[in-house]
């Protein structure tokens, strides 16, 4: 199968590198509106040629790469699909995409959402195996054609993902919690420091706590402003309760009640009782 990727950066390109390796890949092209990205991608050997986006209904699968909000226009400007193509998404967002599909290409779309990544981007920032053993969430599958699905649960299995199942709705709010609030809380906390008259004067000090909780804040300004709009009623509910966690941990400093706080420290330890 011949597939083209829409969007060169660290998803796209590390998805490159990974169908690379499958024996029933026979060819990846790939298109992105910057430029710049195209030269790297080809200089990178991510593709084999860059071709227009009109050009991608050639091909037998079409990934769709790129910010969210593109993803919608993208699919919009999609034109003469033949029902044996497949085209699957990548976006952190579920249901406006889904909801946006027009008709005549609800059969060819699957709507996925795999759980990987890093705080870099662009086609320098791919990396070979970034979704080997990673989660893959496949959203309202049974609305897929039935080629479509198969198509797209062989090559996440072919790439050795845990595929999970959900409605695009569930996905989203659950990926408010998971993904979406830690973002915006580590633009937060980056933005926290960097308002400070002395910030590099903090930051000669920052070591393993601060890099960790501020390495989100790399991420694309570009990528998370769409995701946040699209996202936006989920992530201000999941922002809301954390600041009701937050509030009460600062009552209890405040009114020195260290037995509560230790506590509250002891809750967040049973996390990785369940992550690790």
């Amino acid at each position: 199968m011949n597939v083209a990727i829409v969007g060169l950066g660290l998803m796209g390109g590390s998805l490159a590198l990974s169908l690379k390796k499958l024996d029933f890949i026979k060819n990846i092209v790939g298109t992105d509106h910057n430029k710049e990205h195209q030269k790297q991608a080809l200089k990178l050997n991510l593709v084999s040629k860059i071709i227009d986006f009109e050009d991608i209904n050639k091909y037998d699968i079409i990934f769709l790469a790129i910010p969210v909000d593109g993803i919608i226009t993208s699919i919009n400007n999609l034109k003469n699909i033949s029902k044996n193509t497949t085209i699957i998404d990548l976006g952190s967002t579920k249901a406006k995409i889904v909801n946006s599909i027009p008709k005549n290409l609800r059969d060819n779309f699957v709507a996925a959402h795999p759980m990987t990544g890093t705080e870099h981007f662009g086609p320098s920032a791919a990396i070979e195996n970034l979704y080997t053993n990673m989660v893959v969430v496949l959203c309202d599958l049974e609305n897929s054609g039935k080629h479509q699905q198969e198509i797209a649960k062989k090559i996440f299995k072919a790439l050795n993902m845990k595929k999970y199942f959900m409605g695009a709705d569930e996905h989203d709010r659950h990926a408010a919690f998971i993904s979406h609030m830690p973002h915006a809380i580590s633009y937060s906390i980056a933005n926290t420091v960097m308002n400070q008259e002395n910030k590099n004067d903090i930051l000669a000090l920052a070591a393993g706590g601060f890099r960790s909780m501020s390495r989100l804040a790399k991420s694309s300004p570009n990528m998370w402003e769409d995701v946040f709009r699209q996202n936006k009623d989920y992530l201000l509910e999941a922002i809301e309760l954390f600041e009701i966690e937050l509030q009460k941990l600062k009552q209890n400093i405040q009114n020195e009640k260290w037995d509560y706080v230790h506590k509250d420290i002891q809750s967040g330890n049973k996390l990785h009782d369940i992550l690790d």
